[in-house]
C-alpha cells in the first residue's frame, strides 16, 4: 500500500483507564472484528490479562477505514514494561493519550507522555469515560491542557464502552498523523517490537518495516544477536494472522521464523537481510536485564524437574526471564528466578501455577547487588546467601530508583513520612490542580516487599506510583542470617542496612513465631549479623502433664518424674527436626 495512506499509532494510558475497550470500539467500527466474534478486552488473549484487568503482552492490530490502513497497538501500562511500550512508540508515529474522566492524570500516565516526547509522537489526547456520573470532564482538561501545552479544542472527549465519539479520534488520526516515509530502495530495517513463541510454528516476530522491503523466505539476520534465520511466512494481523507475498516500509505485521528461543530475536532488535544488510542498526535497544529475584522451590522435591521445564517453556516466550538452579538444606532443589518487576514475578508464578498445576514456595524477592572484594575482584549477587564474608568485602553497592508519586495534595505528608521510611529521599515536589507529584529516589531494595500496599493504605487507594532504575550506590549494607533452633536458614537471609538491621531482626522473629507451629520442645528463634545475635523469639514446647498419673501428694516421686521428662525434652532439642512451613519464606513481603 502506499505510505502516504497508512497510519500507524498506539494506545498509552494509566492501568485501567479503558486502552483495550477503545481499542475494542475502533475494531468494531471499522469493521475489522464482526459483532458475533466480538467480546469485550479482545486484544488481551491471556485468561490472567482478563482476570486482573491489565494488558499483560502488547499486540498489533490491522485495520481498514476510509481508505486508510491504522496500524494499532495496544501496549502494557504498568512500569514493568516500560521498555515494551517504549520499543512500540518508535514502531509509530501517532500516540493516543487516553486519560479517565473520572481520575485524571496518573504516574503511568505522566511515564509514558515521556517516552512518546522523546520518540518525537504527534500525539492525540483523548478523555474517556465521559458518560459516567463522577466524570470531572473540564478539570481533567485542564491537566492535559498544564501537561501538553495543547488547546481545549483538540482534546477529543469518549465514552470507549459505548462507542461515544470513538469515530472522531478516527478521523483526527486520518486528517493530522503523520504517514510513514517512504524508503523502498534502501537495504531492509525493521524494528522488533515484540516476540513470542509458538509451539508448532518457532519465533514469531511483530516488527514495523522502517526501510527497504522483506519478501516471504528472505533470509535475515538479527544484527544486535548476530543470529541468522528464515521468513519463513510474512503478513499483517487483523487480528488474525493474515499471509502476505511481503512487507513494505511503514508496514506492521508479523513475520514466522524458524528460530528456536526470542533469546534469538529479542525486542528492540533490527532485522535486515543477511544477502543485503543495513550497515546501522536502528537506535534504541537495550539488552533487557532482571533485577528482582526470587527462589522458587516446589512443595514436593518430585516435581523439580516439572517446574525446570515449565520455566523452560516460558522462557522461550519472555526473552527477559532469567533463572538459574538453586539448593537450599531446607526446601531443597528449586530456581532462582529473574523478573522485571514484582507485577512481573506475580504473572510468572500465576502462571507456572495454574498452566503447569505446580505447587510452589516462592521466597521473598530481593534485587541484585554489586561486590566489591578487598582484592579489587568485581561479583554480582543475586541473594543474601551468595554475600562472601564481610571481612572479604571492601564495597557493597545497592541499585536505587528514581520514583514519581501522584496523589491529592491534603495526603502529603504521610507519604512523605513513608518514603525517608524506605530510606528515599524527596527531590521535586510541584501541584497538578489539587493534585501533587512527588519526585523521590530510594533504594530498590526498600520498595520490593510493601512500599506500594502502604502507599496505597495511606492515600485510601488515591496515589499512583511509577519508578525507573537510576544507578548503583555504596551503602553500609549488611546481611542478616536466620536461625531456627540453633540451623542457619539460608533462604530466609537478607540484605538490609546497617540501621535497619536490629528493626527488622525483631520484625521478622515475632512474624516466624507465628507461622513456625509449636514442638514438643523448646524453639529458639534468632536473627544474627555474623556472630552478633540481633533478636531473639522463644517458641515454647508443649507440655505434658507427666504427674497425673501420681495419686499421692509424694514430692519426691513428682520431682524425679519432672526431672526425667526435662532430660527427655533436653534430648529432643539436639536432635528434634522442625519442619518450617512455606509461610515463613513470605514474611518480609508482609513485614508491618
Amino acid at each position: 500500500m502506499d505510505t502516504d495512506k497508512i497510519r500507524n499509532f498506539c494506545i498509552i494510558a494509566h492501568i485501567d483507564h479503558g486502552k483495550s475497550t477503545l481499542a475494542d470500539r475502533m475494531m468494531e467500527i471499522t469493521g475489522t472484528v464482526e459483532k458475533r466474534q466480538m467480546k469485550s478486552q479482545l486484544l488481551d488473549s491471556m485468561e490472567l490479562e482478563r482476570e486482573k484487568g491489565i494488558t499483560i503482552k502488547l499486540t498489533p492490530v490491522q485495520m481498514h477505514y476510509k481508505g486508510h490502513e491504522l496500524n494499532l497497538i495496544d501496549t502494557p501500562g504498568h512500569v514493568d514494561f516500560s521498555y515494551e511500550v517504549s520499543r512500540s512508540l518508535q514502531a509509530v508515529e501517532t500516540a493516543i493519550l487516553v486519560v479517565d474522566a473520572t481520575q485524571g492524570i496518573q504516574a503511568q500516565t505522566l511515564a509514558n507522555v515521556y517516552l512518546a516526547l522523546e520518540q518525537d509522537l504527534y500525539i492525540i489526547p483523548v478523555i474517556n469515560k465521559i458518560d459516567l456520573p463522577a466524570a470531572n470532564t473540564e478539570k481533567v482538561k485542564k491537566e492535559i491542557v498544564n501537561l501538553l501545552g495543547c488547546q481545549p479544542d483538540e482534546i477529543i472527549g469518549v465514552s470507549a464502552k459505548t462507542g461515544e465519539n470513538v469515530d472522531a479520534v478516527l478521523d483526527r488520526i486520518i486528517e493530522r498523523a503523520p504517514a510513514p516515509s517512504n524508503k523502498t530502495r534502501v537495504p531492509l530495517r525493521a524494528l522488533i517490537f515484540d516476540s513470542y513463541f509458538d509451539d508448532y510454528r518457532g519465533v514469531v516476530l511483530y516488527v514495523r518495516i522502517v526501510d527497504g522491503i522483506l519478501p516471504k523466505n528472505a533470509q535475515i539476520t538479527m544484527m544486535a544477536a548476530h543470529k541468522t534465520g528464515l521468513a519463513l511466512e510474512v503478513g499483517s494481523l487483523t487480528p488474525d494472522m493474515h499471509a502476505k507475498a511481503q512487507l513494505g516500509p511503514g508496514e506492521i505485521g508479523y513475520i514466522v521464523t524458524n528460530l528456536k528461543t526470542t533469546r534469538e530475536a529479542k525486542v528492540g532488535d533490527t532485522v535486515t537481510l543477511t544477502q543485503q544488510p543495513a550497515t546501522q542498526p536502528l537506535p534504541g535497544y537495550q539488552d533487557v536485564l532482571p533485577f528482582v529475584y526470587a527462589g522458587f522451590f516446589p512443595v514436593s522435591n518430585d516435581q523439580y524437574k516439572e517446574l525446570k521445564d515449565a520455566t523452560d517453556k516460558l522462557a522461550l516466550s519472555d526473552s527477559a526471564l532469567r533463572f538459574e538452579p538453586e539448593n537450599s538444606p531446607v526446601l531443597g532443589f528449586g530456581l532462582r528466578i529473574g523478573f522485571l518487576g514484582l507485577l512481573h514475578m506475580d504473572i510468572i508464578r500465576e502462571r507456572l501455577e495454574r498452566e503447569f498445576n505446580l505447587d510452589l514456595v516462592v521466597t521473598n524477592p530481593s534485587t541484585n547487588y554489586q561486590v566489591t572484594l578487598n582484592t579489587g575482584e568485581e561479583l554480582e549477587i543475586k541473594s543474601a546467601a551468595d554475600l562472601p564474608d564481610l571481612t572479604e568485602v571492601s564495597e557493597i553497592r545497592e541499585p536505587w530508583v528514581k520514583g514519581e508519586i501522584i496523589l491529592p495534595s491534603s495526603m502529603i505528608g504521610g507519604v512523605l513520612n513513608l518514603i525517608i521510611e524506605k530510606r528515599g529521599r524527596q527531590k521535586n515536589l510541584s501541584y497538578l490542580e489539587d493534585r501533587a507529584m512527588i519526585n523521590f529516589e530510594a533504594p530498590m531494595a526498600n520498595l520490593l516487599t510493601d512500599f506500594y500496599d502502604q502507599l496505597k493504605s495511606i492515600t485510601s487507594g488515591y496515589a499512583s506510583f511509577n519508578y525507573e532504575l537510576d544507578d548503583y550506590r555504596a551503602e553500609d549494607l549488611v546481611r542478616v542470617d536466620f536461625l531456627v533452633a540453633g540451623n542457619k536458614i539460608d533462604a530466609l537471609a537478607v540484605m538490609c542496612h546497617r540501621t535497619e538491621a536490629d528493626y527488622i531482626g525483631r520484625e521478622v522473629t515475632k512474624k516466624l513465631k507465628e507461622v513456625i507451629p509449636r514442638q514438643n520442645f523448646e524453639v529458639a528463634l534468632q536473627a544474627a549479623i555474623g556472630s552478633r545475635i540481633l533478636a531473639r523469639e522463644t517458641i515454647g514446647a508443649y507440655r505434658k502433664d507427666v504427674t497425673v498419673k501420681i495419686h499421692t501428694g509424694d514430692r519426691d516421686r513428682k520431682a524425679k518424674l519432672l526431672q526425667k521428662q526435662k532430660k527427655g525434652k533436653a534430648r529432643m532439642k539436639r536432635f528434634g527436626k522442625i519442619d518450617i512451613p512455606s509461610e515463613a519464606f513470605t514474611v518480609m513481603l508482609k513485614r508491618d
